[in-house]
């Protein structure tokens, strides 16, 4: 017959029905979107048609300012990370994509090594969608040779130090001055997983780092968090960054936890929350004795934005924790403060009674790992009598006595139990 003569013919012949002409002229676009992308003159329905068959290889400098779909973003997400969490990132799956794609490209960067275009290029194509930066990893420049190194400062007669010059990190500088939209910057200078090449100078986070980052920052005007953390930066870096940061119009949370800051440093931290609108501030396990302390309440007491103070994990002692308490008297914003692991014993407790009994601002105090002993915990009981305020009081291994860290425990709970029901009477209105 003549069906059997043609499909002898014709192995790939079919019976189907030829495509219609806009099923093929659709094939046509997405085949051939690189070099010729057409989307907005399409229909809607063939634009969804078009999106869901478009290839998530696509170079960005194609797809990054045409294509506006959520979907297709999704999919380049998903595609090439497991986790993906767009709640933080706004609920917008291209903000991910972009900001994740931009800090894996930080992350990899090797100063000397690695093309600068490789971020230059980006910086047009992502501008628009990147609000946060975290960057936990800032790789040194690769090693050279040490007899090279030699020869070269033999011939140059060079006087820097060949361990300075080697460890210089990228420059954030041009990169999050040219981000209009950033508002959190998050970083760590070192290197993760580095194994059986570790080596100390992969952590040092130089002078000359801190210059260039203290000086991005300054002309990053809409910044409203930035984390430096685990970084080494002492008492000289933190100065420099705190004397960039000074009078800016948007930081509202500063975090240099887990640093080597010692009083001097404290000492400018506390210059910057008298001129500045910090509401949360973290210095966590750096080295901050009392008189780091005692400058950072004399600011506190001064003070009308501050929310949240973190000094756990410091050294303050019971001249410290005093001059902090004197301060929380007179303060009337601050609402959350952790002092553990501070050394602190009960001259401290007792002050901290009076707090209790005035002021009416704090909900939440840390005082774990400490040394109250049982008289301070007494005392502290005591100032709570007539707090409403308090619903979160730790006093976990701080030797106040089991009995009274009960009695503190049921005062908190009822308070914490009182906001909750008058939350409830009284929704928080909406800001229109």
């Amino acid at each position: 017959s003549y069906y059997t003569h043609r499909v002898i013919e014709d192995p790939e012949w079919s019976l189907a029905t030829v495509p219609h002409l806009t099923e093929l002229c659709l094939q046509h676009i997405v085949h051939n979107f690189e070099k010729n992308p057409i989307l907005d003159c399409l229909l809607p329905e063939h634009q969804r048609k078009v999106l869901d068959r478009l290839s998530t290889g696509l170079p960005l400098a194609v797809t990054a300012n045409l294509i506006s779909d959520e979907d297709y973003w999704k999919r380049c997400c998903t595609d090439r990370w497991q986790v993906c969490d767009i709640s933080n990132y706004g609920d917008s799956w291209k903000r991910m994509f972009f900001e994740r794609h931009l800090e894996n490209i930080l992350k990899c960067f090797i100063p000397n090594t690695t093309d600068p275009k490789q971020v230059l290029e980006l910086i047009p194509l992502c501008k628009d969608y990147v609000w946060k930066l975290e960057v936990d990893q800032f790789l040194p420049p690769v090693k050279v040779d040490q007899k090279e190194e030699r020869d070269d400062v033999s011939d140059t007669g060079s006087d820097f130090g060949l361990g300075e010059v080697s460890v210089h990190h990228y420059d954030l500088g041009v990169l999050i001055t040219a981000l209009p939209h950033l508002e959190e910057l998050h970083l760590t200078y070192g290197v993760k997983d580095c194994g059986m090449n570790f080596e100390w100078n992969l952590f040092n986070f130089t002078h000359q780092d801190c210059c260039n980052l203290a000086v991005a920052v300054k002309m990053c005007h809409n910044l409203k968090v930035f984390k430096l953390t685990r970084s080494k930066v002492d008492d000289d870096k933190s100065r420099l960054l705190v004397r960039n940061l000074l009078d800016h119009p948007c930081l509202v949370e500063l975090n240099l936890s887990h640093n080597l800051i010692r009083d001097k440093g404290a000492r400018a931290v506390g210059k910057l929350i008298s001129r500045s609108r910090l509401e949360t501030l973290d210095l966590c396990n750096n080295q901050i004795r009392h008189l780091g302390a005692q400058a950072l309440a004399q600011a506190l007491a001064e003070n009308s934005t501050l929310t949240s103070l973190n000094l756990r994990l410091n050294c303050v002692e019971d001249e410290g924790g005093e001059a902090i308490g004197r301060a929380l008297l007179t303060n009337t914003t601050l609402k959350s403060i952790h002092l553990g692991s501070n050394n602190l014993s009960e001259p401290t407790a007792t002050l901290f009674s009076q707090v209790l009994a005035q002021n009416t601002t704090l909900t939440s105090i840390n005082f774990s790992c400490n040394h109250l002993g049982l008289d301070g915990g007494k005392q502290l009981l005591d100032g709570l009598a007539d707090n409403k305020a308090l619903t979160e009081f730790d006093l976990r291994l701080a030797e106040v006595g089991q009995e009274t860290e009960y009695l503190i425990h049921q005062i908190v709970w009822a308070n914490r139990e009182a906001a909750r029901l008058g939350s409830l009477q009284h929704p928080p209105t909406k800001p229109l």
